[in-house]
């Protein structure tokens, strides 16, 4: 098993600057009538932007637009942001929560009231585990029934999963998988055991690999300061050199059509300035955001500049980047690096095939139960999501027939009779809806929780402020929109307004 240990930093000395400089955390509710301005003011340190991002996109907050500015020790960054069904934030508890999530400073003075309250509206939450779980990692070939045989074993040796995690992107595939001790409710911690449970599990990794693939695996010790489940899954993918296989829209040469829905990226130098000036166009959905500004942080690239927002069906961010020791991209190789994983990560979280929602009572053996019957009606599993909630377990499977085809009516029925739990039966096939709303999204569920057909409007806010007439501008257009902006909002930072 491998240990993980980090340096002690005193939290006292850690939060001096934020203590001396304290961030400033505003929701604006009247500026605009059709989304809530997040504005947060504060020291800058590394990572600050991904924190920021990491908060809303757990709360399941829609993010349509942003512009960030951390030139020199100072950070400021305005959100505009919507709940899923496209409403501004109202709820005290909800805004209270942000405010304080958003300010290191104040997250330990957050009730125990207004987290739990908070945190039980949002399936997304468990991104971010309790540390007093064992964490299993896993990368290697993707290959159909793994997550089912793995889960098989873990219910063998008495293991209950707490929460799994697992994504595809080509042939690879990750998981993060925490579990505890069936008997005792807490971590796993004897070594024999656990020696045991790593055998086992790597004896099923090899089982499914082709000769030759890398893989790998390990059971890691429950650590305070868990990294974010989702942020993790980009880095064990990124280790794993899952970007290799990206190449963009058609075959790596850019289409030029500015209304091609396949991902985009290029980079380009401003020496005048000493940035490298990255530009992102793909179809926008939830946690784009999140996922790109992962890609930099984890590449040790802090971005000094941005704009975010989207028109339509697509989302266009423009970041002006450094490396983390001051200098910017000057070799080929390392734009296509970062080209390449920035695709990767848009691309492993696209939903293919059709999505199944489960919520059922928390059982030890029920990842085991429903991969199982999965596996066994011919589905294979593209990505998988399952958390605890109380005393239910509620996830989603992205599930699609053993060759890639679609999944037949029959079979989901099959499915859903043999799970005997509740499922949500859900189309994964995306389409401008006719709302008036421009720019909202419409998924068809096909089968409801109570049997019933459903239309669910995820509505998208776009394009709050006037629309953009000048698309044809140069590739620095967004970062002029964006000291406007940052002039704009930096003289309104002020209490909450609701």
């Amino acid at each position: 098993m491998e240990v993980a240990y980090q340096p002690y930093i005193d939290p006292e000395y850690d939060s001096l600057i934020e203590r001396i400089y304290p961030a400033s955390v505003s929701i604006d509710n009247e500026t605009y009538q059709d989304c809530t301005l997040v504005k947060v003011d504060s020291a800058n340190k590394n990572g600050i932007l991904l924190e920021m991002v990491q908060v809303l996109t757990d709360l399941d907050l829609v993010i349509s637009k942003s512009y960030i500015s951390s030139d020199g020790e100072w950070f400021m960054d305005v959100f505009h942001v919507t709940d899923q069904t496209g409403n501004k934030l109202k709820d005290q508890g909800l805004i209270l929560y942000i405010q304080q999530a958003l300010c290191a400073t104040r997250r330990a003075s957050t009730s125990k009231e207004i987290k739990t309250s908070t945190v039980s509206q949002f399936p997304s939450w468990h991104g971010h585990m309790p540390s007093d779980h064992t964490a299993i990692e896993m990368t290697g070939t993707d290959s159909p029934g793994l997550l089912s045989e793995i889960s098989a074993v873990l219910a063998e040796l008495s293991c209950r999963v707490v929460s799994a995690a697992a994504w595809t992107h080509h042939t690879r595939a990750a998981c993060i998988l925490y579990i505890e001790d069936n008997g005792t409710a807490g971590p796993i911690t004897d070594p024999t055991r656990l020696a045991q449970i790593t055998e086992v599990l790597e004896n099923v990794v090899e089982a499914h690999d082709r000769k030759g693939e890398r893989r790998s695996l390990r059971l890691t010790a429950p650590v305070a300061g868990w990294t974010h489940t989702e942020r993790r899954l980009h880095q064990l993918m990124y280790a794993d050199r899952d970007y290799e296989m990206c190449c963009g829209c058609c075959g790596g040469i850019q289409c030029g059509d500015s209304k091609c829905a396949a991902a985009h990226v290029s980079i380009e130098s401003w020496k005048d300035k000493g940035y490298s000036v990255v530009n992102v166009r793909s179809r926008d959905r939830p946690k784009l955001l999140f996922d790109t500004v992962c890609v930099l942080t984890d590449m040790q690239y802090i971005v000094f500049h941005a704009a975010v927002s989207s028109e339509g069906s697509i989302a266009k961010q423009e970041y002006f980047i450094r490396h983390k020791d001051g200098w910017t991209m000057n070799s080929d190789m390392e734009k296509e690096t970062l080209a390449q994983c920035f695709l990767a990560a848009i691309e492993r979280r696209v939903s293919h095939g059709l999505r199944l929602d489960v919520s059922a009572k928390d059982r030890p053996c029920l990842l085991s139960d429903v991969t199982r019957t999965l596996r066994e009606n011919g589905l294979t599993i593209m990505r998988a999501d399952l958390t605890t909630r109380g005393q239910r377990a509620v996830g989603s499977f992205y599930v699609a027939g053993m060759s890639g085809q679609e999944v037949d009516r029959n079979t989901v029925e099959t499915v859903r009779k043999e799970i005997g739990e509740t499922v949500c039966v859900v189309s994964n096939n995306i389409c401008c809806s006719s709302n008036n709303r421009k720019g909202s999204w419409r998924r068809t569920l096909q089968g409801s929780c109570d049997g019933n057909k459903i239309d669910y409007y995820n509505n998208r806010i776009n394009n709050h402020n006037n629309n953009n007439d000048n698309n044809d501008k140069s590739r620095l257009s967004l970062g002029g929109i964006l000291w406007a902006h940052i002039e704009k909002f930096s003289s309104s930072f002020g209490p909450i307004r609701l």
